[in-house]
């Protein structure tokens, strides 16, 4: 069998792959609660735990959301294998959520919590981190991939 739909599959490794890293350099160089101002009040790195979903949706929900995550990839695999070829943008955005799915997932698993770290001071918004923010823009690609299938059937003639 022939892999197909190969955006899905290096949006999918590069999103995981980034998660992981910083991560484990997160963890590596800060102790927990610790911060780093890059732009003082404005960004910081900042080291926390996350029994929820992303951006600390469903707080304490770590056991239910181990298995959400790990619903979402398989689905998101299954569909890329066995569907039909994808289009870029629907590629790109499930490739995108799968690979934060699978690094918040791991954390769920191996650590119990999720490690985040994005911290923007300035609109007093959840930490979060990698993996949060490809499952976003995700999100954002397959709304585009929507809208560009919306628009290409509403201009069939009839």
């Amino acid at each position: 069998m022939r892999l197909k739909n190969h955006l899905f599959w290096i949006a999918a490794f590069l999103a995981f792959f980034l998660d992981q890293v910083t991560k484990f350099w997160v963890v590596r160089t800060f102790a927990l609660g610790q911060t780093l101002p890059l732009l003082p009040g404005i960004f910081h790195f900042t080291y926390v735990t996350n029994t929820g979903a992303a951006f600390s949706l469903l707080s304490g929900k770590v056991e239910w959301l181990r298995w959400l995550s790990l619903g979402v990839s398989l689905v998101l695999i299954a569909i890329a294998t066995f569907g039909p070829m994808l289009s870029f943008w629907d590629q790109l955005g499930y490739g995108l959520i799968l690979g934060g799915a699978i690094g918040n997932g791991i954390d769920r698993f191996s650590l119990g919590y999720v490690v985040d770290f994005l911290d923007f001071r300035l609109i007093n918004f959840a930490v979060f981190n990698v993996a949060d923010s490809f499952i976003s823009i995700g999100i954002v690609c397959l709304l585009i991939a929507s809208l560009q299938q919306t628009s290409t059937t509403s201009h069939r003639p009839r």
